[in-house]
């Protein structure tokens, strides 16, 4: 008998009755609740709309679309507006400028001759966006490595609601001052202030699943609660914590109607049940996106968004799903 065949095929059982999918959790996390400012820079420069020199549209004439990300002018790297404009500048007297762009992911090129308008300024008839800001909840802190998950879902371009591609970002300390609230067909908001003195932490990942990144101040160790599994999710009451007021956290109370566990990013289905918070709210509201989902003591998720047409329901993601990252 040969034992090294019979040994080999042995390892190689064991080998394949490996999960591939094994993902290494922290067990505890920090639960957040904060009201968060964000800025995400693009990686490149996007194409948000285009306008008329001397009557003709002479980017979109050329082949640009709304949602290009302009990453190159004449092979020479671009990466945000700054570096747009000096690259126009330098190259302005030439018959024509050999941009670089992403579409889907796929790199072209496109050849644009700048235009004088009537006012003897060069114009190139493009409308740009390297950057976005916004307001949003965080979900949790991970003390064992001072990660961070905000929102629970991905950040779009508003003008193409597509993956808005990040080079960088921050989040900063918030302040609410203000609350529209939702009604029917018409999801409300959070006003707020974003102290951009305050830096929180670096944002690394824009995912379908949330922003993610590295806390940057010192954290105390505490308040720490244990992770809940999708299979440990009930049907019935849990809680939300949000801020809807100055920079105050509070807990209020939600019903989980229904647990989807194959899904990416609805897993839960909820309908807010506290009357305080519908008083001031009318239900889940722009901003409140992130907001950590608690119930028998542990972590279970976030919500993520509102029904438009009953904001007083909404969905929230497993925060095994947001750990995922």
């Amino acid at each position: 008998m040969n034992f090294k065949r019979v040994l080999l095929n042995i390892l190689i059982s064991f080998l394949l009755i490996i999960p591939i999918n094994a993902y290494a959790y922290s067990k505890y996390l920090i639960p957040g609740g904060d009201n968060i400012g964000i800025k995400v820079y693009s990686d490149g420069v996007y194409v948000v709309g285009f306008y008329p020199v001397n009557n003709k549209y002479i980017a979109k004439d050329a082949g640009l679309k709304v949602g290009d990300l302009i990453v190159s002018i004449n092979d020479e790297l671009v990466e945000n507006i700054s570096d747009l404009i000096n690259k126009f500048e330098d190259n302005k007297d030439k018959v024509s400028i050999k941009i670089g762009y992403l579409r889907n992911g796929v790199y072209n090129n496109a050849s644009l001759s700048l235009s004088k308008d009537q006012d003897n300024i060069y114009k190139t008839g493009i409308y740009v966006k390297d950057s976005i800001t916004g307001i949003g909840t965080l979900t949790y802190i991970n003390p064992d490595n001072n990660t961070f998950g905000a929102l629970g879902h991905i950040i779009n371009e508003s003008n193409t609601n597509k993956e808005f591609t990040i080079n960088n970002g921050k989040i900063y300390s918030s302040k609410v001052t203000g609350i529209i609230k939702s009604s029917l067909g018409k999801p409300g908001e959070k006003n707020a202030k974003i102290n951009n003195l305050d830096i929180l932490g670096t944002i690394t990942k824009n995912k379908k699943n949330g922003i993610f990144g590295k806390i940057d101040k010192d954290i105390e160790k505490k308040d720490k609660i244990e992770i809940g599994s999708i299979d440990e999710v009930k049907i019935g009451k849990a809680e939300i914590i949000t801020v809807v007021s100055g920079n105050k956290k509070e807990k209020f109370e939600i019903e989980i109607l229904s647990i989807d566990k194959n899904s990416d990013t609805k897993n839960f289905l909820v309908q807010i049940t506290d009357k305080n918070l519908l008083n001031k709210t009318g239900g889940i509201i722009k901003g409140m996106s992130g907001s950590p989902i608690i119930q028998n003591g542990k972590i279970i998720g976030a919500i993520t968004h509102a029904l438009v047409d009953n904001p007083e329901k909404g969905y929230g993601i497993g925060i095994e799903n947001m750990l995922k990252e």
